[in-house]
C-alpha cells in the first residue's frame, strides 16, 4: 500500500496496438487502449493512479501510483505487433502493513493490537504466554489482530514484549502495566 508498481508488457516488433486490461477483485474493470495509426489512447473506468509509462527503448509499461487495495487484482496485457501478437498476465498482491499499538487494559493486562493489516499479522509474546489471538475483519479486506498477554505464574519479572510478524515486515514493543 502507498508503493507504485510498474508492470511491463514484454513483446517484439513496432507496436500497432497495446490493450491492459485490469480486473479488480472488488469494483469495475478498466480498459486502456494505445493504436499507434492513430496516436489515440481511450480509458474505459480506470482511477487516475493508473496510466502508461512509454520509455524510449523499453518495453511499454502500466504505472500504478501509490497502490491502495482496490488495485489488487489482474492486470492484462495485449500487443498487436509487426512480429505478432503477445499476451501477459499479472496478478497484482497489496500487502497493507498492520498498526500496532500496545496497551494496558483495565485489569493491568498487556493489550497488543495489530490493526488493517493484510493478510493478517501474526502476534507473540516474549516471555511465551497463554493467550490466543482474536481477529476482525474489515470491509476492505484488512484484519486487525488482537491478543492480550496472560502470564500463567504470578512471579512474571519480565517486561511482556509483543512481536508482530508480517510479511511487510517485523516488529516488536514491550510495555510494563
Amino acid at each position: 500500500v502507498g508503493d507504485s508498481s510498474v508492470l511491463t508488457c514484454l513483446m517484439e516488433g513496432q507496436i500497432s496496438m497495446l490493450t491492459w486490461k485490469i480486473t479488480p477483485k472488488a469494483g469495475d474493470p478498466c480498459t486502456l487502449v494505445y493504436r499507434t495509426d492513430t496516436n489515440m489512447t481511450h480509458r474505459t473506468n480506470c482511477s487516475d493512479n493508473i496510466n502508461w509509462t512509454f520509455r524510449a527503448g523499453l518495453a511499454p509499461a502500466l504505472e500504478i501510483q501509490q497502490v491502495g487495495i482496490a488495485q489488487e487484482g489482474n492486470y492484462s496485457c495485449e500487443v498487436a505487433s509487426t512480429e505478432g501478437n503477445f499476451h501477459m498476465t499479472y496478478h497484482l498482491t497489496v500487502l497493507a502493513p498492520p498498526r500496532l499499538s500496545l496497551s494496558c487494559d483495565e485489569q493491568g493486562s498487556p493489550v497488543c493490537e495489530a490493526a488493517a493489516g493484510k493478510p493478517p499479522a501474526q502476534l507473540s509474546w516474549l516471555p511465551e504466554s497463554s493467550s490466543s489471538a482474536e481477529e476482525k475483519c474489515h470491509h476492505n479486506g484488512t484484519v486487525t489482530v488482537l491478543s492480550k498477554f496472560s502470564a500463567c505464574g504470578t512471579n512474571v519479572t519480565n517486561v511482556p514484549t509483543c512481536m508482530v510478524s508480517h510479511p511487510a515486515g517485523n516488529w516488536s514493543q514491550s510495555i510494563a502495566c
